[in-house]
């Protein structure tokens, strides 16, 4: 109780570098901040007229899924996306309902996919956030484009990176659990795999070769099944929206679960994790957990 607040805060303007360390990125804590880009150009530029012109024949990775959960259990399986290569007019094309498609799809790709595959963007925008970049004292490992449909849905995980997530149109809707939680989160292992497409539409799921299980959380927090997972019942989940303009902090380790509305368009800088005293805390709760096991 006396480390969250019952809802993420607002902070109406971006905070100085020493200021945001101590309030936020210290305290390990989630905000939205609001007026920290509108001196991007891509604010009012990125609609699919000028994306279509200045990037429409750029061919980029794209997650194809039957149902649009991509990284996730499907069955007994942890299931990946197809990643398919596709021209960006195409995947504009799926967001405008332009032409029959079977399947979501969602540029996804977490690899610094904005500066590797759409760096004729980079000019609408800052490849860092300087107050952040200033704060931590280094440049983000990566900076990701996202685009996709509403039924694309990212399952509840956790990220080793403070990450600054600004949606530029559209909104994303987050559950947020913080670390502390841990115990109350189950975790199984599964057999890894990867949607395939076949040419009716169809989809099948093929294992991957010669792989260990993966251990992922096999809840819904929109819809928990809490006789399975009974002390997941004793979970905080903050619930927020962040709306174009915006940006959350979502600081490293806190478990998240994203929505979004149709054809949102987001940038998230991923800056990597200090591996400090509050990393050997939380190892030490992960420990504890797998150990005790279901309180």
């Amino acid at each position: 109780e006396l480390y969250l607040n019952e809802a993420v805060p607002y902070l109406s303007s971006p905070p100085s570098p020493l200021a945001f360390y101590r309030d936020w990125i210290g305290p390990n804590k989630p905000c939205i901040i609001r007026n920290a880009f509108n001196h991007w150009p891509a604010l009012s530029r990125w609609n699919p007229s000028y994306l279509r012109e200045a990037v429409g024949s750029k061919e980029i990775s794209v997650a194809v899924t039957p149902h649009g959960y991509a990284d996730a259990v499907y069955g007994h399986r942890f299931v990946m996306p197809e990643e398919r290569r596709m021209p960006f007019a195409s995947v504009l094309d799926i967001v405008e309902h332009k032409g029959e498609r079977t399947g979501v799809f969602y540029v996804q790709k977490q690899c610094s996919n904005l500066t590797e595959e759409l760096p004729e963007l980079t000019g609408d925008l800052e490849t860092d956030i300087p107050w952040m970049s200033e704060a931590l004292g280094k440049q983000p490992d990566a900076v990701n484009f996202w685009l996709g449909e509403s039924t694309a849905v990212t399952s509840l995980h956790k990220d080793h990176y403070e990450n600054l997530y600004c949606v530029i149109s559209g909104e994303k809707q987050f559950i947020l659990i913080p670390p502390s939680d841990r115990p109350f989160i189950p975790y199984e292992l599964y057999q890894p795999a990867t949607f395939c497409q076949r040419e009716d539409g169809t989809f099948d799921v093929v294992d991957e070769p010669n792989t260990e299980k993966v251990p992922w959380i096999p809840v819904d927090p929109l819809n928990p099944d809490l006789q399975r997972y009974p002390n997941y019942s004793l979970a905080r989940p903050l619930s927020c929206t962040v709306k174009a303009g915006e940006m959350l902090y979502l600081p490293a380790l806190w478990f998240h679960h994203v929505r979004q509305s149709h054809g949102c368009i987001a940038v998230n800088f991923w800056y990597d994790m200090e591996f400090d005293i509050k990393y050997n805390y939380f190892q030490l709760v992960e420990s504890l957990s797998k150990v005790v096991g279901p309180l």
